[in-house]
């Protein structure tokens, strides 16, 4: 699967004329952890790893990949076998080891393009040794270019040294520079060309791009399921909506679209329906009775980003036990709407209609609203079971 959608993409790249660039070597997809805070460890046999993670990376350098960045990702079973004697507390991340770079990727694989490190502040690689050693050592052990400076010149003068005490060696210094000259003489940057100005990038945004998102989103939001027929709702039959917005930080370096709730509002109301927003933080339930005369449909919209530790973000709630719990599945219709991540049925296998719309932009809100009104069909049918999280009573 991952060879297929990958090859696709690569090829896309290839007609824009982008050098492509494929990461993580030697492979995360069974860490659980991210990189940013821990060092990662990819802890399949070698047998395991060549049939799955080897044969992606192998497929896509015969297919003549220009660039691997290197992961702060430690392969043991590997590296032992690679490095007879090698003990658990001399494992680094291939960013650092020689073994996965020079022998495993270029070597073995054949990997004839350029290798860049991942950010070099992340703790996978902080983690392992002081920086003005691991600076020239992520070159000396392969690496052909180096990710994102702490201090400039600090990290210039970690380097050098590196290369005046030999830890840097001529060969590999020269090899690093003929790949780096090599990739950019592949897009021509030797080569002088006109000059071109930041109008070309007003194409960014235009009305053929819009319709591709359109599009994009409309085979996109996902039904996951409706067991107690809740859809299609209407502005009579459902006219009172008591809107729920579930988000996660507020701060952090993906938050929720700002304008999210105001957004789902004018929406509905545009329909026709009449919109009450849920106070956030309140604990108190009130009367179920009174309840169920005032809401006659309810929605949850779940808008959670996160970042590094919380790539993959839980729904978390405004407070214990807060009002906005979703208490009231069998009181009143209720629709859940995750914005984001996929996952998020997990936390919510109480819903009884789910739906996974997986971005929370003004198309998505406009068309997610007409695919509950029935306005337009649900054509989403990429998800897995993975879906389900291994939960039976998410399938209720």
């Amino acid at each position: 699967v991952v060879i297929k959608h990958t090859v696709s993409y690569l090829k896309g790249l290839d007609k824009s004329n982008v050098i492509k660039c494929i990461k993580h070597f030697p492979g995360d997809g069974i860490e659980e952890r991210d990189q940013h805070l821990v060092l990662g460890i990819n802890n399949l046999s070698i047998e395991d790893w060549e049939k799955s993670f080897g044969e992606v990376y192998r497929t896509h350098i015969n297919n003549g990949v220009e660039m691997i960045m290197a992961g702060h990702i430690a392969l043991p079973n590997y590296q032992k076998y690679l490095v007879k004697g090698l003990e658990d507390k001399d494992v680094l991340p291939a960013t650092l080891a020689s073994e996965l770079i020079q022998d495993l990727l270029k070597e073995k694989l054949n990997f004839n393009g350029l290798v860049i490190t991942d950010a070099s502040h992340m703790l996978g690689m902080t983690s392992s040794m002081q920086r003005k050693d691991y600076v020239p050592k992520a070159i000396a052990a392969g690496c052909d270019m180096f990710l994102f400076f702490n201090d400039i010149d600090e990290d210039f003068n970690y380097m050098l040294n590196g290369y005046k005490n030999g830890v840097i060696t001529n060969e590999r210094l020269h090899d690093a520079l003929r790949r780096i000259l090599g990739l950019k003489a592949k897009l021509g940057l030797n080569i002088e060309k006109p000059k071109r100005s930041l109008k070309d990038l007003d194409v960014i945004g235009c009305k053929e791009h819009k319709e591709m998102q359109k599009e994009a989103i409309d085979k996109g939001i996902s039904l996951i399921k409706d067991t107690k027929n809740v859809l299609p709702i209407n502005n009579k039959k459902h006219k009172r909506v008591r809107l729920y917005i579930i988000e996660g930080e507020k701060n952090g370096i993906y938050k929720p679209n700002e304008e999210f709730e105001k957004l789902c509002v004018e929406k509905l109301e545009k329909e026709g329906f009449i919109v009450t927003l849920n106070d956030r933080g309140v604990r108190a339930k009130g009367s179920v009775e009174k309840y169920k005369k005032e809401v006659d449909l309810a929605l949850v919209f779940v808008d959670v980003k996160g970042y590094a530790e919380q790539n993959n973000m839980r729904i978390k709630y405004s407070g214990p036990m807060s009002n906005e719990i979703p208490w009231f599945v069998h009181e009143v219709p209720t629709v859940v709407v995750s914005f984001n991540f996929t996952n998020h049925l997990h936390d919510l296998t109480m819903a009884k209609c789910y739906i996974n719309a997986y971005s929370d932009c003004k198309e998505t809100i406009n068309q997610l609203v007409d695919k509950l009104l029935g306005k337009s069909e649900f054509k989403g049918k990429y998800f897995n079971e993975n879906v389900w999280a291994n939960q039976f009573q998410a399938k209720l």
